[in-house]
């Protein structure tokens, strides 16, 4: 199983990115997949998860701001994030739970003017 996110960048405050996370290899059925992300010197945290029915659960600093989505035909996962904050500077991580759990590699997003 191998997970590839893209779609990280830099971008100014205020600004919008969308990350993109696909799944391929022999996963099975999906269950959840969800976003993460880690800044220097913190702690991953999760920013949001979206569920096999589609439901979905946000982090209460990106909540209004960032949109979770998946297309399950691709087994794919994207994060559309809006008015970037600089403290939103972080690596984003995809998972992917599947019975077990899959990471992706990690995307760098960075929001500076």
């Amino acid at each position: 199983v191998q997970l590839q996110a893209s779609g990280g960048g830099l971008v100014q405050p205020g600004g919008s990115l969308r990350l993109s996370c696909a799944a391929s290899g022999s996963i099975g059925s999906i269950n959840r997949m969800a976003w993460y992300r880690q800044a220097p010197g913190k702690l991953r945290d999760l920013v949001a998860v979206i569920t096999s029915g589609g439901s979905t659960n946000y982090d209460d600093s990106v909540k209004g701001r960032f949109t979770i989505s998946r297309d399950s035909a691709k087994n794919t996962v994207y994060l559309q994030m809006n008015s970037l904050k600089p403290e939103d500077t972080a690596v984003y991580y995809c998972l992917v739970a599947a019975g077990l759990g899959y990471w992706g590699q990690g995307t760098q997003v960075t929001v500076s003017s």
